[in-house]
């Protein structure tokens, strides 16, 4: 006959198990938890501040010297006025853009764009950088308003991409079928990528923004959007959740 207090604990199965609480942080842990959450909110707004100020400082560069020198603000006054050479530049733009509008001004500008032609290597920098802006310029109320998803780089694995324009010539003829032109950027750095021409219906639009889209990219899908743009994927499968039926 065993004594029943002798009997194997292995067996009976029965006894709680006692939870420990955690273990509270130490101070060193503290202290590195207040230094990364201030560096997430000072970062973003130095960094700000430092380009803002940077490119200001460039345009003043640039356009501050146009005025003669005992006209400058700085001779008058014991201080610098910074954004003097933006402002600057401000008019003097708008002062061309009236200028060209008119036809003495085409005059002037078509006769100076035929000296240009003349030149080997200046026409082929002059003409690319003047499409370049006058597409972007002439399209910029419709692109890169909308955000959509494809599967990429092949069915199943799904990308966030910008949705351009209608594409439009000779792809659309050669293809057979209604194009989408899209720019699928690469994390972290959203500038880079590249141009693909997606069947129009195999381009699916989400309702997140721009800005959420190019968050999603940058942060490599650390920041989320909103739920209701995450329902826009088709079959979404959460993460550590196998599909029904899987073993």
């Amino acid at each position: 006959m065993s004594d029943p207090g002798s009997e194997n604990p292995e067996q009976g199965g029965s006894e709680p198990h006692l939870i420990l609480p955690a273990k509270p942080s130490g101070f060193m842990t503290r202290i590195r938890n207040y230094f990364l959450t201030g560096l997430v909110v000072a970062a973003p707004i130095g960094l700000t501040i430092w380009i803002t100020r940077w490119f200001i400082d460039l345009v003043d560069t640039w356009f501050t010297p146009l005025i003669p020198e005992r006209y400058q603000p700085d001779v008058y006054l014991p201080f610098d006025i910074p954004g003097l050479g933006l402002i600057i530049a401000f008019v003097l733009l708008t002062l061309l853009g009236a200028l060209t509008a008119n036809f003495f001004g085409r005059t002037v500008l078509n006769f100076g764009e035929r000296l240009v032609a003349r030149m080997p290597v200046v026409r082929s920098i002059y003409g690319a950088l003047k499409q370049i802006f006058e597409t972007v310029i002439s399209q910029s109320n419709a692109s890169f308003r909308e955000v959509g998803l494809i599967e990429y780089p092949r069915k199943g694995i799904y990308c966030i991409v910008f949705i351009t324009t209608q594409t439009k010539g000779e792809l659309v003829d050669k293809t057979g079928h209604e194009l989408v032109s899209v720019f699928l950027p690469t994390t972290p750095n959203p500038t880079s990528g590249f141009l693909l021409f997606v069947p129009k219906q195999d381009v699916q639009v989400l309702d997140m923004t721009i800005e959420e889209g190019a968050k999603l990219i940058i942060s490599a899908g650390l920041v989320e959007p909103s739920r209701k743009t995450l329902e826009e994927i088709p079959d979404a499968v959460p993460l550590g959740n196998p599909p029904t039926g899987s073993s």
